[in-house]
């Protein structure tokens, strides 16, 4: 038989080598994502939650387009709009307005340890838009981390079964943020990563421009120094520059390590709380932050986790390189 055989050929496996800077990118995201609980509930202080919820889409919205036109890119087609809708619901609607709601009457350490579901709920999310068959160890750690936080915000209504309305928003907030990040996380792959969050704020700039001047209308906005920098953190870091960072660590990959950086955002977030608002750290704020935590990060590596191949024979027939006895 001859070397060059393609019997004996084997296929030359290259292992890609890591990339550093995704890590280093997507902690940057995570850590400008960090600030915006606390500094949402600096400007809910000043301003009313209608205008922060859809007055930073603006912000952002504005930055969007002009980068947009800069670079001279092409418009979505077809079914792209629908699938931006969806981004632009949960994303830039949903969860920007949930939260400012919501923090007019929880602290923000409260808000972050609801919040911290996020991974999980994003994962979840993923898994039943692309239709795949996660292990039954996925849904059992995503139940009981959607559990912990439930029985965590109820201890702090009042009692098992005593959901806060700010509870509920929250819940809202996180289903809103985790469909939007699903969805985008897909079509990220054909539009481009900041591309996908510049068209979605677009898209949703008449709706978010209304919003704006009903809430200009009926409450106009006066605020400190103080809550007008927060919110205009919430505009430019928050809703835009922030994804930047994170959905280019996604892409450089990879993506099963840069994505479980998202599970130290509601550490820094409660760690911000306590530093920047003084609000004090409570053990069931502890325990509840690392229960959600920790399933959320479970739940994750579960899903992330191949699944094992199956043992497959391999059949050689030594007949076909022989030559043929007369």
């Amino acid at each position: 038989m001859k070397n060059n055989s393609s019997a004996t050929l084997s296929k030359r496996t290259v292992i890609p080598r890591s990339q550093p800077s995704g890590l280093w990118l997507g902690l940057l995201g995570v850590a400008a994502f960090s600030f915006t609980v606390p500094f949402t509930k600096v400007a809910v202080a000043g301003l009313s939650p209608l205008f922060i919820g859809s007055g930073r889409a603006v912000v952002a919205a504005v930055l969007a387009g002009v980068a947009l036109a800069l670079t001279r890119q092409r418009l979505p087609r077809g079914m792209h709009w629908a699938r931006l809708a969806v981004v632009a619901a949960g994303v830039v609607i949903g969860f920007p307005l949930l939260t400012s709601f919501a923090l007019t009457s929880t602290p923000a350490s409260h808000g972050a340890v609801v919040i911290a579901l996020l991974p999980a709920a994003t994962a979840t999310a993923a898994v039943l838009r692309g239709r795949e068959r996660p292990p039954p160890a996925f849904w059992l750690i995503t139940a009981v981390g959607a559990l912990a936080a439930i029985v965590f915000g109820s201890l702090q209504s009042g009692g098992l079964g005593q959901l806060h309305r700010a509870d509920l928003l929250l819940l809202g907030s996180v289903l809103a943020a985790a469909i939007g990040y699903a969805e985008g996380g897909l079509l990220a792959r054909e539009l481009g990563a900041w591309q996908t969050i510049s068209w979605a704020l677009v898209l949703a700039s008449p709706l978010i421009l209304v919003l704006a001047a009903l809430s200009v209308a009926a409450q106009p906005p006066s605020a400190s120094p103080a809550q007008w920098l927060a919110f205009a953190y919430l505009g430019v870091v928050s809703m835009f520059l922030g994804f930047f960072a994170w959905y280019r660590g996604l892409a450089i990959g990879p993506i099963a390590q840069v994505s479980q950086i998202q599970l130290i955002q509601p550490v820094l977030s409660i760690g911000w709380a306590a530093l920047l608002l003084g609000e004090t750290l409570t053990w069931a704020t502890i325990v509840g932050g690392l229960a959600v935590i920790v399933c959320a990060g479970a739940a994750v590596r579960v899903r992330l986790k191949p699944a094992p191949a199956r043992p497959v024979q391999l059949l050689q027939s030594t007949t076909s390189l022989q030559p043929a006895k007369d």
